[in-house]
């Protein structure tokens, strides 16, 4: 949880302190957000099938298939680092021009989004040694390299964007160094440690080489969560241009109120995490009552948890805006997003752990399905038809993400219901 909410504090540090500069600024990462989410998706899903695979792997007493796994999701994340970070930085302006993208922050965009985009094989190590060690149970150590780099781009980030001493001011583009500077030394940390070997699992170069059958099943389980979060992403890229349409005040509101909610979901990320890594662990040992435990135990933390932050924006949401901006308009788009989507966010921060016990099981045809049905069955068109056919604007918008939160955490919990998913995967085989 606290790693995951260091990694929402690189975005978050951005708009703190573009936001000082102006709503144009603020508005370059909102806008790239979703569309790096869209750009990553893979890596998360191949990551988090290496976490499923080492985490089995684990339960079995098997620690030479731990290793391996290490290699292989490694090989394959840094391949596929390597395409999207080259490709992205190809097509960025053609994309940003598909997105409706205002021309007060068309180059602010641009830059800023080029410059991420080359650090993406830095931010996928730092992935690969987040699911390894959690895969045999040490999140201890990510969060600490966590910790350093997050404060090392909180440092760097008013340094690079207004300038100090010989560092002149680079505005958007400040920002962006520096937040690529930060994973740069993330990864570095990430390949000594896991070249040392010291934290319960060691890269190997031999178990680098692609073996046919585990990249198999490295696709087999990341490729179908992988494909549901990358149309889901798409979905949210094109609802983004919706929101594009309606200026650049609506954009900085729906960018705020994005990273809030998903500050406070951060707790429900990584309780599914957690949850994915008991799950295998117990799957592979073959222990079924132990899991659903621990399912149930993970639901009633997070409802803790995420209840409380969504009271917060629920009542004081124009508060929170107002930290980032200080303007009357986009507090007060700010402010309606947060009244509308917050209830919804409840539900959707349990269909969130859920995800983590079918992830812990191998079984993620249920996340990609449900992923495409949140947007583009429901989010998308229904945002739509409302902009469309009536005179609500940005609400439109607002009322679709509550729609769509609230139906899918409702189908996420009756298929978990059926236990099916438990049986997904055969521990004897991995």
């Amino acid at each position: 949880m606290l790693g995951n909410f260091l990694q929402m504090l690189y975005n978050l540090a951005d708009s703190y302190f573009l936001g000082k500069i102006g709503k144009e600024a603020i508005s370059a990462p909102s806008i790239s957000m979703n569309l790096i989410f869209f750009l990553i998706i893979f890596a998360f899903g191949f990551s988090s099938a290496g976490t499923t695979l080492i985490s089995q792997s684990m339960g079995k007493g098997d620690k030479r298939k731990t290793d391996f796994y290490l290699g292989q999701m490694t090989v394959l994340l840094l391949v596929v680092a390597s395409i999207i970070s080259i490709l992205g930085i190809i097509f960025t302006d053609n994309i940003l021009h598909l997105m409706q993208v205002p021309d007060d922050t068309f180059q602010y965009t641009s830059d800023y989004l080029k410059i991420i985009l080359a650090g993406i094989p830095f931010m996928f190590m730092s992935f690969i040694l987040r699911s390894a060690l959690q895969g045999v149970g040490n999140s201890i150590t990510p969060l600490v390299v966590q910790s350093v780099t997050v404060f090392l781009n909180i440092l760097l980030d008013p340094i690079f964007i207004f300038g100090f001493g010989p560092v002149p001011a680079m505005s958007v583009r400040g920002a962006a160094y520096a937040t690529v500077i930060a994973r740069m030394v993330a990864s570095i940390i990430a390949v000594v440690i896991l070249v040392k070997g010291s934290k319960g699992i060691k890269l190997h170069y031999k178990d680098m080489i692609p073996d046919k059958k585990a990249i198999k099943l490295l696709l087999k389980i990341g490729l179908p969560s992988s494909v549901g979060q990358g149309i889901s992403a798409f979905g949210f890229t094109v609802l983004q241009g919706v929101v594009n349409g309606f200026g650049t005040a609506v954009i900085a509101a729906f960018g705020i109120g994005n990273r809030i909610i998903g500050l406070f979901n951060m707790p429900a990320m990584g309780i599914s995490q957690a949850t994915a890594v008991l799950v295998g662990q117990q799957l592979g040992a073959k222990n079924y009552n132990n899991v659903k435990k621990i399912v149930k135990h993970s639901f009633i933390t997070i409802f803790i948890f995420i209840s409380v932050g969504m009271t917060i924006t629920f009542f004081r949401g124009n508060l929170v805006v107002r930290f980032f901006v200080d303007d009357l308009d986009v507090i007060y788009h700010g402010a309606m997003l947060f009244k509308i989507v917050s209830p919804s966010v409840i539900f959707f921060a349990l269909f969130t752990v859920a995800n983590g016990a079918f992830q812990g099981a191998g079984d993620t045809k249920p996340i990609m399905a449900l992923n495409i049905i949140r947007l583009w069955g429901i989010r998308v068109p229904l945002v739509f038809l409302l902009v469309a056919f009536t005179g609500l604007g940005p609400v439109s918008i607002w009322i679709g993400m509550f729609a769509s939160n609230l139906v899918v955490a409702i189908a996420g919990f009756y298929l978990l219901s059926q236990g099916n998913w438990m049986h997904k995967l055969n521990s004897d085989e991995i």
